[in-house]
């Protein structure tokens, strides 16, 4: 398979998934709507849950001895990067800040990258443990 060939069916898995993790996003977005005023719960959840599953994922593509070339880029960058959704986190942080919520802002632009992180070890720890229990 020549190198362009290649690159062509990456970014095709990637554009695959990132339609079906937009999709899921829009979907929690119409499902648990969080309008102004609100607080922007449904996106801190969704980033939240996201990197969760990033955790797992990664923790059991790094298990598996050859996993299809194909399976992280449509997972990982695809279902999940247009799943996750930092540009509305963007967004909702700015809207915050015109509603005059400053403190609120503040809060939710600190909370939302530790809240990421935290999910991402959860989510690779909790998998990994599972797995050597199943698998000693």
């Amino acid at each position: 398979m020549g190198t362009a060939r290649g690159q062509a069916s990456v970014l095709a898995a990637i554009a695959a998934g990132g339609v079906l993790g937009s999709l899921a996003r829009h979907g929690a977005g119409v499902l648990w709507p969080s309008s102004p005023p609100a607080w922007p719960v449904t996106t801190l959840l969704v980033n939240a849950s996201g990197c969760l599953l990033i955790g797992v994922l990664m923790a059991v593509l790094l298990d598996l001895t050859a996993p299809h070339r194909l399976l992280r880029p449509f997972l990982g960058i695809g279902v999940l990067g247009g799943y996750t959704t930092f540009s509305t986190y963007a967004v909702d942080v700015q809207r915050l800040l015109v509603d005059g919520r400053e403190a609120a802002a503040l809060t939710y632009v600190l909370l939302t990258p530790v809240v990421a992180l935290v999910a991402v070890w959860l989510g690779t720890a909790a998998t990994r443990a599972w797995r050597r229990r199943r698998h000693p």
